[in-house]
């Protein structure tokens, strides 16, 4: 399973009642972040989400409402008795924009490995998790993530049986493993039936509508993304300053086929973004306007 938590929502810089947009992502131990402005230490504190068990930090974009508090986020790692390494990972020129940013934490209890990435690198695996990037459209370059947690095939107990694997072997397999008994070897695709659909999150802010969109986050369970402006009237200045407005997300996740939307990284403007709940979901009816602190527990279907 995986659990999600919307730290923040706040897009630009943060408000007393509206954090700076961060997401949190959880699977068995393993946490990753996606964006770290200023206070978002603060809004995971406040969400209740450990800073102990973030073991990769992902970066869309170089603005500083999306990388500015990840000094302050290391430190706190740090002060809660981490010692295992960190990974930062986003896009090229991320060594330098860390190099000057972390001359306030030269001192860090673990190690940080850099990863500078641009959507045609391997995807990142974190435990059970896969992280891919992909592109966007802002002023800067900027990208956007998948996180998907893969499914093998229902385990064919009757196959298992009749190709004589003992008992004992059968979780090996089940796990993906190959596996040697009397001589034989049995490989998982012996005994497995076909793969099962796993879970699947994807993240975008700071963007124009590009394909890149709804085709990374094809049929995903929950898809992320900006809301910068709620009125249409609005559609000039997001294409201006390459942000998006509700309606355009909420196309995107229709063209998508997601499960659900999730709107985040709404502009200091916007005083009330359910203002704008029952526009948007005219054009896709299962939008959630986020929320600071927002979960989600995402399960296997049976």
């Amino acid at each position: 399973m995986l659990d999600l938590c919307l730290a923040g929502t706040g897009g630009m810089l943060p408000l007393p009642h509206r954090f700076l947009t961060s997401l949190y992502v959880k699977c068995q131990g393993h946490a990753l972040l996606i964006d770290c402005g200023e206070g978002t230490q603060i809004a995971l504190r406040k969400a209740g989400c450990s800073f102990k068990a973030i073991d990769l930090i992902c970066i869309t974009h170089f603005h500083a409402d999306h990388i500015s508090g990840i000094a302050g986020l290391l430190l706190s790692m740090g002060n809660s008795d981490r010692t295992e390494p960190v990974t930062i990972a986003g896009p090229k020129g991320l060594c330098q924009v860390l190099s000057g940013l972390l001359v306030i934490a030269p001192e860090l209890p673990f190690e940080v490995h850099v990863e500078e990435i641009d959507g045609s690198d391997a995807p990142i695996s974190l435990g059970l998790m896969k992280i891919e990037s992909f592109p966007l459209k802002h002023r800067i370059p900027c990208q956007g993530y998948t996180i998907e947690v893969q499914r093998a095939g229902e385990f064919l107990r009757e196959k298992a049986q009749a190709l004589g694997i003992p008992v004992n072997l059968w979780s090996h397999l089940q796990k993906g493993e190959t596996v040697q008994n009397a001589g034989c070897q049995f490989t998982p695709e012996m005994v497995l039936g076909p793969p099962r659909r796993g879970l699947k999150v994807a993240y975008a802010t700071d963007t124009r509508p590009v394909p890149a969109i709804a085709e990374y986050g094809r049929n995903a369970d929950v898809l992320i993304l900006e809301g910068m402006y709620g009125e249409d009237e609005k559609l000039e200045k997001a294409k201006e300053r390459t942000h998006m407005i509700f309606s355009e997300a909420a196309h995107l996740a229709k063209q998508a086929a997601a499960e659900e939307l999730w709107l985040t990284h709404f502009s200091p403007s916007i005083t009330d973004p359910f203002e704008y709940e029952s526009a948007v979901q005219t054009v896709f009816p299962n939008t959630v306007i986020g929320q600071d602190g927002m979960k989600k527990r995402l399960k296997f279907v049976l």
